[in-house]
């Protein structure tokens, strides 16, 4: 996924980077563009507010599908894919989103429009995410529905 890439680009890192060297270049990143640093200068401080903003977009994104993150919600993970039927998904900008019948939301990174297709046209959405989807590409929590 593109948007991956640009992430990792912004900063500095590969897909190895552990939890806590993340969180210390995003500090260090935040330090030398946060906008306070800008105070007579407005340019200055507009750009710096924006490249923070994208910081931090990066920062959240790149945690929450970093193989120790995804290590905290494995059991969730897997007991969701295994045991719940898929209620509801859709692709936005190659980000696959399904919902699952216990309430509980993954996204799933860089899903090809074709792919999302034959899911839309399979007779098992859930079967077919069993077999083309699960494991096959990054993903992450991305929220949870409290059930009625």
């Amino acid at each position: 996924m593109k948007k991956l890439g640009e992430y990792r680009k912004l900063l500095e890192v590969d897909k190895n980077v552990t939890l806590k060297e993340l969180k210390n270049i995003y500090r260090n990143v935040m330090k030398d563009t946060h906008p306070d640093k800008f105070i007579n200068n407005e340019a200055g401080k507009i750009e710096a507010e924006e490249k923070s903003k994208s910081v931090i977009e990066a920062y959240h994104f790149l945690v929450s599908i970093n193989e120790e993150t995804q290590e905290k919600y494995k059991e969730e993970y897997t007991e969701t894919i295994t045991k719940s039927i898929i209620t509801d998904f859709y692709l936005e900008k190659s980000i696959l989103k399904v919902q699952h019948l216990n309430g509980k939301m993954f996204e799933y990174i860089g899903v090809p429009r074709n792919t999302y297709i034959k899911m839309v046209n399979s007779d098992s959405p859930s079967r077919f995410a069993r077999r083309h989807i699960y494991g096959n590409f990054v993903y992450r929590k991305s929220g949870e529905v409290m059930a009625d």
